[in-house]
């Protein structure tokens, strides 16, 4: 089976600029590929809220708006959008309880809520989950990119873990039960809005939030696109109620829309193609897994692959955090449960690619087998090798090093990398003195240094000094202690010594190895400038993201329009632009300056940013 993406209707010439946005009615090939992979719900417009963030860059990536339109918002765009997104769904309890809402204000089309797994349900097989409290808006398709767009804080659905509980249906807004108030508070949206964006200009894979409507009362609707929203729970719940023609139809769907949208290439037909797939996701996985892992991201995967998309990215920002330091033991608390650690996301990732494995041999061949068998696949090794690959890429591009340099590293220096790579990560992995503690939202063991400083301050070190001269050990101690160290923390003993100086040969050899056709000066020169860039201490982790919003929040309090949120959000993500190898588009490329903010509001952000560098 072929999915067919049918080209969208274009609109006939009209004084508005805004008509794209009424490609976004709810359809989508979902709806009418698997009817029973969601449930339709008929929205109502609220006529009400005040967007306070709208991605102009995306949205003309998307070709929702001109190429050449002002990055401001204007009353028409903000009506246009109110119109599209302030919706909220007519859900079980409104039907039964017969709540009055004028016809006008109710959507030609019903808007779906989509099934998958989820691991907050007593259904481990996805008979009750997905989701439960947004919805689908459509997709779009320009310059032969299609683009998924959906909505969360519209209202609870049955498919919440409120609603299951509860075992009736709940009306939105209501809060006895855990997950089923249906809403989305303004403060995680503009987090999100954040976070997505400038993990986005890291080259981090991700969702990225098009726009923020703040509802008032502290909560909001939030919107969402990627090429492709499917995550890995939309398919494993078939799988789980070994569903094999629903498999079979989502699978299929999956593999033409990566094709489409020229992700993936796939060269076989029939049950072939499922070969290709995996290779595509050992890869893709691999990948991005090894950036989370030097880049300090937690993000929540687990058995249920509904925290991830299903290519290989980021999803629903609830529980994701930028760490300064290796925080690996810290774990969220959902109430019911801890969640996974940083070391863990290497694990979970092979067991999700391991299901994959699983997944396409029972469409190869007919028959589900054990998922133990699929321990030893071919594409779960794969994964396992290209995960090491990714990751030693991925820390000497965090060094400074650029491609070609990186590749004679790696291909004829790996054994100097290797050792290198051991000193690194015994300084990096090590805990403060003490046991694990509790904090705000879970707990953790802090990490004792912050080898991003050493990263940033070693090549102006050398450059500064005579070749042979390294750093003294007390200087460098004292530049990687994190703010964590405690009173027994801070002698530098004998051990750690040696390892300084291991580490500061290793460095030298490896710039030497690289300095190919250049002289070892003009190549530490470029290291150095690259490693400031990918190593500042001006990183939002979680801690300053949480404090930084509700600085923003308080402001709004005091008469903050919704105009000047955006300038502030815009600012933050614009400071992200200029990440070495990041392919941005030229949308982004043609904003000669970020916004003008408020100087005072903005050096207090600047401030948290720095108090909470090294934070979880």
């Amino acid at each position: 089976m072929t999915t067919k993406f049918a080209p969208l209707r274009k609109h006939a010439k009209s004084e508005s600029l805004y008509l794209t946005f009424e490609q976004l009615n709810g359809e989508h090939p979902w709806m009418s590929l698997m009817p029973e992979g969601h449930v339709s719900y008929r929205v109502r417009e609220l006529n009400q809220g005040r967007v306070c963030y709208f991605n102009f860059v995306l949205a003309k990536e998307i070709g929702l708006i001109p190429a050449d339109h002002p990055h401001q918002m204007n009353d028409q765009l903000e009506t246009q959008l109110l119109k599209t997104f302030s919706l909220q769904i007519i859900n079980e309890y409104d039907e039964l309880n017969n709540r009055r809402i004028p016809a006008n204000n109710i959507k030609p089309n019903k808007y779906m809520a989509t099934r998958y797994l989820q691991l907050q349900h007593p259904s481990k097989v996805g008979k009750t989950s997905g989701d439960g409290r947004g919805i689908w808006n459509g997709v779009c398709e320009h310059r032969g990119m299609y683009w998924d767009i959906s909505s969360r804080g519209t209202g609870v659905t049955c498919l919440s873990p409120g609603s299951v509980e509860a075992q009736k249906p709940l009306r939105t807004g209501a809060t006895k039960f855990g997950y089923g108030c249906g809403q989305a508070e303004i403060d995680e949206l503009i987090s999100a809005a954040i976070l997505s964006e400038s993990f986005h200009l890291q080259g981090i894979q991700t969702e990225r939030v098009l726009c923020v409507i703040d509802l008032g009362r502290g909560v909001g609707i939030g919107v969402r696109a990627a090429p492709n929203l499917l995550r890995p729970a939309h398919l494993f719940l078939y799988l789980k109620q070994n569903r094999f023609d629903e498999l079979k139809k989502a699978m299929d769907y999956f593999i033409d829309r990566q094709s489409n949208n020229g992700v993936w290439k796939f060269q076989e037909k029939d049950e072939r193609k499922y070969d290709e797939l995996l290779h595509h996701l050992g890869e893709s996985y691999a990948k991005f897994i090894a950036q989370l892992d030097v880049d300090y991201i937690f993000a929540w995967l687990d058995w249920d692959g509904d925290n991830v998309l299903a290519d290989a990215g980021i999803i629903d920002y609830g529980s994701v955090r930028q760490f300064g330091l290796r925080h690996d033991e810290y774990r969220y608390d959902d109430i019911e449960r801890f969640s996974t650690n940083l070391n863990e996301q290497r694990k979970k990732a092979r067991l999700l690619v391991q299901v994959f494995a699983q997944m396409c041999d029972f469409l190869k061949t007919g028959k589900k087998k054990p998922l133990k068998e699929f321990n030893k696949h071919p594409s779960v090794k794969k994964f396992n090798q290209r995960f090491s690959s990714y990751r030693n890429d991925r820390l000497l591009y965090r060094m400074g090093f650029n491609p070609k340099q990186r590749q004679i590293l790696l291909k004829n220096h790996l054994d100097t990398f290797e050792d290198f790579y051991k000193v690194f990560s015994d300084f990096e992995r090590a805990k403060i003195n003490g046991p694990k503690e509790k904090v705000t939202d879970g707990i953790n063991h802090p990490a004792l240094y912050n080898l991003r400083t050493i990263l940033r301050d070693l090549p102006e070190f050398y450059l500064k000094n005579s070749a042979e001269q390294f750093m003294p050990a007390e200087t460098f101690f004292q530049s990687i202690l994190s703010s964590f160290a405690r009173s027994q923390d801070l002698r530098l003993g004998e051990k750690q010594r040696r390892k300084i100086f291991e580490f500061q040969k290793l460095y030298r050899n490896l710039v030497q190895f690289s300095s190919i056709s250049q002289t070892e000066k003009t190549n530490l020169r470029s290291v150095w400038l690259k490693a400031q860039k990918l190593n500042s201490d001006k990183r939002i982790t979680g801690n300053a993201l949480i404090q930084i919003v509700e600085e923003i929040l308080q402001e709004k309090k005091r008469g903050l329009t919704s105009r000047q949120i955006q300038k502030v959000i815009d600012r933050l993500v614009f400071d992200h632009l200029g990440y070495p190898e990041v392919q941005i588009s030229n949308h982004y490329k043609k904003l000669i300056s970020p916004p003008n903010v408020q100087n005072n509001l903005y050096n207090r952000i600047l401030s948290l940013v720095d108090e909470y560098k090294e934070d979880i």
